[in-house]
């Protein structure tokens, strides 16, 4: 948690599973119910991704290369 209720941090990477896809093509996965949106993935995928942006509803995140 950063201190204000949102349980991702920009620069930390987190293991998550693809949920779905948002209006823009998207990934869109979840930490706690909170939304991240991640290029360049598929629903059904499990990528570990690194925060690069955290807003107050949601975050961007890019998919790290094994």
């Amino acid at each position: 948690m950063d201190g204000i209720g949102r349980p991702v941090e920009e620069g930390h990477e987190y293991e998550v599973s693809i949920d779905a896809k948002g209006a823009k093509g998207d990934g869109i996965a979840h930490v706690e119910g909170f939304v991240i949106f991640i290029p360049n993935v598929n629903v059904g995928e499990r990528v570990k991704v690194k925060i690069t942006v955290v807003k107050r509803t949601f975050a961007i995140g890019e998919k790290v290369q094994a």
